[in-house]
C-alpha cells in the first residue's frame, strides 16, 4: 500500500474526543478512590478507564490505518480500466484509492458537500487527472443509467436505501456495487439490493480493522452484482 500524502481527518472526531473524556474520567475516580481507601470502586473506575482507552484505541487505529488497508484489499479486484462512483466520499479515502488503480479509467465522487478536500487530497496524491468531485445528494445522482462499472461506499452515514436504490441505476449490467456499513444497517442494504433484483448479494464482517470502538461498532461489507437481463 502506498504511503499517503493526503489529510484525511478522523471519522466521527466528537466520539473518540468523548471517549478519551471519558476515561480520563474514570482515572480520576479511580484514583480518587484508591486515595480514599475504597479499593472495590477503584478497580470498577479502573477496568473502566482501560475498557473506555481501548476502545478510543480501535476507533483511532480504524480511522488512520485499518479502513485504509481494509479497502486497499478490496479494491484489489479492480482491473484498471473501470469507471468507479464513490458515493459520500468525503475527503476521498476510498475515491483515492480506487483511482490510484485505475490506470486507464476514472473515479468520480459524489459528497453533499464542496468536495475541496478531497480535491486537495487528489492534488496531494498526484491522482487529480484521474478524479471527478460531484456536489450531489447521493439519494439523486446527476448520472444517465447504466454509466459506471463499479459503485462504492465507505461506510457513510448519509447513504441510506435510496442511495443503494440509485447506485443500481447508475450501474451497467454486470457492474458491482460494494457498500461498508455499520453492521446495525448493513442487512436493510442487503435486503434492498435483493428487492432490486441484483445477483451474488452477499454480506460479510470486514473484521477487526474496520471497528469503531470495538465489535458491537464493527462493518460489514455488502455486495451484488447488476443482473445483464
Amino acid at each position: 500500500m502506498h504511503r499517503r500524502h493526503g489529510s484525511y481527518g478522523f471519522d466521527a472526531p466528537w466520539a473518540l474526543a468523548g471517549l478519551l473524556a471519558g476515561a480520563v474520567l474514570l482515572l480520576a475516580l479511580a484514583a480518587v478512590s484508591l486515595v480514599l481507601d475504597v479499593p472495590a470502586p477503584g478497580v470498577v473506575f479502573l477496568f473502566g478507564a482501560l475498557y473506555t482507552l481501548a476502545s478510543a484505541a480501535s476507533q483511532l487505529y480504524t480511522t488512520r490505518r485499518g479502513r485504509f488497508a481494509v479497502w486497499h484489499e478490496e479494491l484489489r479486484r479492480l482491473r484498471g480500466d473501470e469507471r468507479l462512483l464513490d458515493l459520500g466520499c468525503g475527503r476521498g479515502a476510498v475515491l483515492l484509492l480506487a483511482a490510484r488503480r485505475l490506470e486507464t479509467g476514472r473515479a468520480a465522487g459524489v459528497d453533499r458537500r464542496r468536495g475541496r478536500a478531497a480535491r486537495a487530497n487528489a492534488e496531494a496524491e498526484g491522482l487529480a487527472d484521474r478524479v471527478e468531485m460531484v456536489t450531489a445528494d447521493p439519494r439523486d445522482l446527476p448520472f444517465e443509467d447504466g454509466v459506471f462499472d463499479v459503485v462504492v461506499c465507505g461506510r457513510t452515514p448519509s447513504v441510506g436505501e435510496r442511495a443503494v436504490e440509485e447506485a443500481c441505476r447508475v450501474l451497467r449490467p454486470g457492474g458491482v456495487v460494494l457498500v461498508a456499513a455499520d453492521v446495525r444497517h448493513s442487512a436493510a442494504y442487503e435486503a434492498a439490493l435483493r428487492r432490486l433484483g441484483a445477483r451474488d448479494v452477499r454480506r460479510r464482517d470486514l473484521g477487526w480493522r474496520h471497528w469503531y470502538g470495538g465489535p458491537w461498532a464493527r462493518t460489514e461489507l455488502v455486495e451484488a452484482v447488476k443482473p445483464s437481463g
